[in-house]
């Protein structure tokens, strides 16, 4: 699944289309992980997009019409940004948006996992996919000690805790064991276990790591291209991730499995309160 770093990839891609305008928007695939609205492209035909912004992994399209249509990419969607003069649509292309200046927005989902909505901006944040959402994994607004204070009475693992996106919004599989290995803090450790001097260690990583994904752009395992169709690069940097059975400074890494996903670490840098 496209975690943050992709996410914001993806939007950095997208700049050609601020201040261009919509002239028509085509749905193939009616219903992705919800239908998506039927009214869509006869709402915002001829709006100016006027931003393009992050909440977690949700890209968000603000129009001048004082609309915003959402996106969510899920599993295995990505966007791609190509001149509508050369365009071929390919197979699972579920979404196509042109705008004024012969660009094409294309929406691929090949599991069909990923989300096309939209509302007025000022009530986005009602929907229930969007109200849930914690602080942003990149905001200034996640502090450590708002960490401490979610995590206190957690008896789940940490692993967990960051991949609840109640708590914070943007981390996902990947970035929890990196982010974990590089604050030397146990995947297994209880939230409730951990000090406030952990919970800014574990802050300072999620920026860190993030980050340098961002300059990256991105890690691609399998689905993942930018909209220019280039893969990411930082899955090269993966400290980690995917490398059970090998070793980090001579020391082995091992994977479990958590809450039924797969987490990677070094129990030997790695701290267990």
């Amino acid at each position: 699944m496209p975690e943050l770093p992709e996410v914001e990839t993806t939007i950095r891609g997208l700049n050609p289309i601020i201040n261009c305008t919509i002239i028509n928007i085509k749905i193939h695939t009616p219903k992705l992980r919800f239908i998506i609205p039927k009214n869509l492209s006869k709402i915002h035909n001829g709006k100016r997009i006027k931003e393009i912004k992050r909440k977690g992994k949700y890209i968000l399209l603000n129009l001048e019409d004082n609309y915003t249509i959402i996106i969510h990419l899920g599993m295995s969607g990505r966007l791609r940004l190509l001149n509508c003069n050369i365009f071929h649509k390919q197979k699972h292309d579920h979404f196509i948006l042109r705008t004024n200046q012969d660009h094409c927005l294309v929406f691929n989902d090949a599991r069909k996992f990923g989300l096309i909505d939209y509302g007025k901006k000022e009530t986005i944040y009602q929907k229930k996919y969007l109200s849930n959402l914690g602080k942003d994994a990149l905001s200034t607004s996640l502090t450590y000690e708002y960490l401490a204070l979610k995590i206190s009475k957690k008896i789940v693992p940490i692993k967990q805790i960051l991949l609840d996106q109640k708590i914070i919004a943007g981390i996902g599989n990947i970035y929890a064991s990196e982010i974990l290995f590089d604050a030397k803090i146990s995947p297994i450790c209880k939230g409730k276990d951990l000090s406030m001097d952990n919970c800014r260690y574990i802050v300072n990583s999620i920026r860190k790591i993030l980050k340098r994904a961002i300059f990256a752009r991105g890690s691609t395992l399998k689905d993942y291209v930018a909209t220019d169709g280039k893969i990411g690069d930082f899955q090269n940097n993966f400290k980690v991730y995917g490398k059970s059975g090998q070793k980090i400074l001579g020391k082995p890494i091992i994977k479990i499995i958590q809450y039924g996903r797969s987490t990677f670490y070094c129990p030997d840098f790695q701290i267990k309160k």
